[in-house]
């Protein structure tokens, strides 16, 4: 059995990381890659917690699942909107958004 402090390490390293990618970033993919692994240690948190508080429910992994439908929406909607500035400003860069007008 692997004890809880090492999943609670897991997520916070995740966090972290993306944290950090997110922060230092100036590529669009790779700052959503970013969130996305903020996400996902939030997503071990739930189901680490339910595990420890609630032993015989399942409630936090109902909110992982429906964390990771969610993120999958975000990504789809972000996906679409990275495809469009890409289209516009042939670039990915997060430089190119800030000249666009009003």
């Amino acid at each position: 059995m692997i004890p809880v402090e090492c999943y609670f390490a897991l997520s916070a390293m995740l966090f972290f990381i993306g944290f950090f990618g997110f922060v230092t970033r100036r590529n669009l993919i790779a700052m959503l890659i970013s969130v996305e692994l903020v996400l996902n240690a939030v997503d071990i948190n739930f189901a680490v917690f339910n595990r420890i508080l609630f032993p015989g429910q399942l409630e936090g992994f109902f909110f992982t699942l429906f964390s990771i439908g969610v993120s999958a929406a975000e990504s789809a909607v972000a996906i679409a909107i990275i495809i469009n500035v890409y289209h516009n400003f042939k670039s990915d860069q997060v430089n190119s958004i800030e000249n666009m007008k009003w």
